[in-house]
């Protein structure tokens, strides 16, 4: 049953809804029964999520049977920056996911933003799945702050991912959507794959595995599930971050989602007007090559690549 949680007035007569997809069924979706959570889109430019919910709401429509529970799926947290292909809000040059918890008394955004949290609040568990930007490709991962870890780790161990990053707390951090929602008692997974403004279809059928593993685990979901893969354990120790020391186009020679060694070139930035190599970049560890740069054009500072170290299993 599709919903409008929160709405508010935009200029020129129109209406800015925040809506979500609500599927029931089974034994278990009374007052006692479990929620699941599916949030996407709350960046405009993110997009890996929309073929996420698609998959997701069309096997939980025509296999009800098997469902014992409430999912609510939510593809457009920020409709307008997804119709505008716009990371932030549009109008308000704004990043819906530094504004939470929000405000029922606040702006425009903040009221929204209040809403989104006053719908999800509750549930068993809420998925909070991102791209990565433009720039970098990313493989599937979840992210958990090192605050949350005891919870959520071993629900992030259920979704199929290649590897769970435990991250140190930032301030920046407070003010995300999975940040409020945890403070507020609703464990939440961030999931971050894929590339910006495109959809990766391996990588999102991978997390739909993970999804209905976790609702299986949740008691919620009886149907077939392929098996899951065991992912990496890592923490911020252990992931090595290769940035450029000079300008101009990015070309790849290591391949994403490959292992690779001290001294193994990663990659040549190269000047087009003079025909000269800027530089040649080097891995500094040993481990996995799990962010690349996507976008070829760098500046001094950009970030190329990261490699993930020694790992718990």
């Amino acid at each position: 049953m599709e919903q409008t949680i929160v709405s508010a007035q935009l200029p020129v007569d129109e209406t800015l809804e925040i809506r979500k997809n609500r599927i029931t069924s089974g034994h278990g979706a009374g007052l006692n029964g479990k929620r699941l959570c599916v949030v996407t889109g709350t960046h405009g430019d993110e997009l890996e999520g929309q073929f996420v919910c698609w998959q997701l709401n069309r096997i939980l429509r025509e296999n009800p049977a098997h469902l014992h529970g409430t999912v609510d799926i939510y593809p457009a947290m920020n409709p307008l920056g997804i119709n505008t292909l716009t990371r932030g809000i549009p109008m308000f040059d704004l990043d819906m996911n530094r504004i939470f918890p929000g405000s029922e008394n606040g702006a425009m955004a903040e009221y929204i933003a209040a809403g989104v949290m006053r719908d999800i609040q509750g549930a068993d568990v809420c998925i909070d799945i991102h791209a990565s930007n433009i720039y970098l490709r990313e493989l599937p991962q979840v992210r958990v702050s090192e605050d949350t870890a005891d919870t959520l780790l071993p629900l992030a161990k259920l979704l199929n991912v290649d590897f769970v990053w435990v991250h140190a707390a930032a301030t920046v951090l407070e003010s995300t959507l999975a940040h409020s929602l945890n403070v507020a008692g609703t464990p939440t997974l961030v999931v971050e794959m894929g590339v910006g403004m495109r959809i990766t279809e391996a990588y999102g059928m991978q997390l739909i595995t993970g999804i209905l593993n976790l609702m299986r685990h949740l008691g919620m979901w009886d149907g077939p599930v392929d098996p899951v893969r065991k992912p990496i354990i890592s923490r911020d120790g252990k992931v090595s971050f290769i940035n450029a020391d000079a300008s101009g186009v990015f070309l790849p020679t290591a391949r994403h989602n490959n292992e690779v060694t001290p001294g193994q070139q990663l990659g040549v930035i190269a000047d087009p007007l003079s025909g000269e190599t800027r530089e040649v970049l080097l891995c500094p560890a040993k481990g996995l090559l799990f962010t690349l740069r996507e976008y070829p054009i760098v500046y001094e500072g950009s970030l190329i690549a990261r490699v993930l170290g020694e790992v718990e299993v």
